[in-house]
């Protein structure tokens, strides 16, 4: 016997019963999904996005279709402001469509079941890794050629369509809910397209993605609806004061998102001129 299996046994049961309890109970209770998904996460990043390993002859078409850019300073508030007013009109179009169709409950998860610790680790893990990966993959590898060939309309549109099928994994997510992942993926891809980054993408998906599942476990709200509780269509009741406030929100904040891109679009090709002189 070894010499930590006989320091082992002079231990008292009851030490030793301590011990194996809370080694039990930590394997079960820590996340390590969450370390591992961190660990291929980072070869995801070296491989797919940096370009680096195996084959080299591919490498920069790696890192140029990745499209994770670096962006000058002052292109980072025009670009997470233009993408964070798209997002709120993309949820303002969903308290429109959710009064005009029944749109899905999303399930909700008991999270009271888990320790706290392991529920943030895993919304922060799981969000990261949506936005690097469904940003690199959508609005990079799959946008940029076509967007280079066909246009960023075109592109957005391909891209949004399928980001929207990619989700019909869900049980809840069906063709009615394809108005709001073509709108997320406009979003997105607008702004990859004025940055020529995904960056700023990845921040938004992110950051979208964290809040979307906190609120979900708090109050019960899917990431597509205004509100918890279904509200009445109007077909039954007639457009009221709630609906008609809805649209004029929506119509504000859509003006204020295309303003917001064109002076994106605007800073960052001067950006790019003042860089090139």
């Amino acid at each position: 016997m070894t010499f930590v299996g006989r320091l082992w046994l002079r231990l008292p049961i009851v030490a030793r019963a301590v011990l194996i309890g809370v080694a039990a109970a930590a394997v079960g209770t820590v996340p390590w999904a969450v370390p591992l998904m961190a660990i291929l996460l980072w070869l995801y990043w070296r491989y797919f996005v940096r370009g680096t390993g195996w084959p080299q002859s591919t490498a920069e078409a790696r890192r140029t279709n990745a499209r994770a850019n670096a962006l000058p300073p002052e292109a980072w508030g025009p670009a997470l402001l233009a993408g964070m007013l798209g997002l709120g009109g993309v949820l303002l179009l969903q308290g429109v469509l959710s009064r005009l169709v029944t749109l899905p409950q999303q399930r909700d998860l008991d999270v009271s079941r888990y320790p706290t610790l392991t529920v943030l680790m895993w919304v922060v893990m799981s969000a990261v890794v949506a936005g690097v990966v469904e940003e690199t993959s959508f609005r990079g590898y799959l946008q940029r050629p076509i967007e280079r060939r066909h246009g960023p309309v075109i592109a957005i549109l391909i891209t949004g369509s399928l980001f929207g099928f990619a989700h019909f994994g869900h049980p809840e997510v069906g063709v009615v809910l394809l108005p709001f992942y073509l709108g997320v993926a406009a979003v997105y891809g607008a702004n990859a397209y004025f940055t020529d980054s995904t960056l700023p993408g990845m921040v938004l998906h992110a950051g979208g993605n964290m809040f979307s599942a906190l609120d979900l476990f708090a109050r019960g709200r899917s990431e597509w609806q205004l509100s918890p509780e279904p509200q009445p269509l109007i077909w039954d009741t007639g457009p009221d004061l709630a609906f008609w406030g809805n649209l004029t929100a929506l119509l504000i904040v859509a003006g204020l998102t295309v303003l917001a891109f064109s002076a994106l679009a605007r800073d960052t090709r001067n950006a790019r001129a003042s860089s090139a002189a």
